[in-house]
């Protein structure tokens, strides 16, 4: 019985010249480098990603930094807001173009700076009235579960010192609802504006109902009246079109919210806060 033999590296004994040994085939070539090329391509991308992240990171950073001693816009300068507004575009530009992230945008978000006239006039008020102040602005989006839109309702906390407590005696609410019409853009449809959440000062308990004597059922009855008060005002008329506006989200992130009002109606600086009750 013939045995067959693996024929060994080196050539035998004879004419068989040494240039016969075949070397490796180009596809066992190839097969080398793809292993050892490939990890080195996604090491790379990896760092490439990591110091695309850090350099965002830094701009948002330096943006907060840039709108710290603004009052939330209303003390800022003309060379501050041109400050800010380089700031803006320069973490804008990471994602421009990407489409809204309803998921992301859901939840509560907090005021931190703007120029738009409506806003700053709050802040101008609560700084020149002595019985006026204005506490946390937030935006709370209620879109999670939603494929072209949801509501928005703009949360305002004012007080009236030494009636209410303070910065946050009371609640004035903002409804609308908002439909995606392009990538970044949302249109509101303003419904309802709300006064509520009154949280009357311990000043004012006091002279409703002094501590020192028994509190009577009419007193209790007008402080349970106070703090469950609530007064709507309708905006949107029946058979007409409602208030509205158009509204570009530059920005957003897990931590942070730009905006801009279309038209010249401002911008907005939110950063993530936690939910509302």
């Amino acid at each position: 019985m013939d045995l067959a033999f693996v024929p060994p590296l080196y050539p035998p004994k004879g004419n068989r010249a040494i240039s016969e040994v075949k070397p490796f085939s180009s596809a066992v070539h190839r097969n080398l480098y793809s292993q050892r090329t490939f990890p080195c391509l996604a090491t790379a991308a990896t760092q490439t990603s990591q110091s695309s992240e850090f350099v965002l990171e830094n701009k948002k950073h330096d943006l907060l930094r840039a709108i710290q001693e603004t009052k939330r816009g209303l003390g800022a300068t003309a060379d501050q807001r041109s400050s800010i507004e380089e700031a803006l575009v320069s973490v804008e530009g990471y994602n421009m173009g990407l489409p809204i992230d309803l998921v992301k945008l859901d939840g509560t978000w907090r005021l931190q700076y703007t120029s738009a006239p409506d806003v700053l006039i709050l802040f101008e008020a609560a700084a020149r009235l002595p019985f006026f102040q204005v506490g946390q602005i937030f935006q709370k989006f209620e879109c999670r579960d939603q494929s072209n839109g949801g509501v928005i309702r703009n949360v305002v906390r004012w007080s009236i010192p030494t009636l209410l407590e303070e910065q946050e005696g009371a609640t004035l609410l903002v409804s609308a609802k908002f439909d995606i019409v392009s990538a970044r853009n949302i249109y509101l449809q303003f419904e309802e504006i709300t006064i509520q959440n009154i949280n009357v000062s311990e000043e004012l308990q006091a002279l409703i109902a002094p501590a020192i004597l028994p509190r009577s059922f009419l007193s209790l009855q007008i402080l349970q009246f106070i703090r469950a008060f609530r007064a709507q005002i309708p905006v949107r008329n029946p058979g007409r079109q409602s208030v509205g506006g158009l509204y570009y989200l530059s920005y957003l992130d897990n931590n942070m919210l730009l905006g801009r009002a279309v038209g010249g109606g401002g911008v907005f600086v939110f950063t993530r806060a936690q939910p509302l009750e």
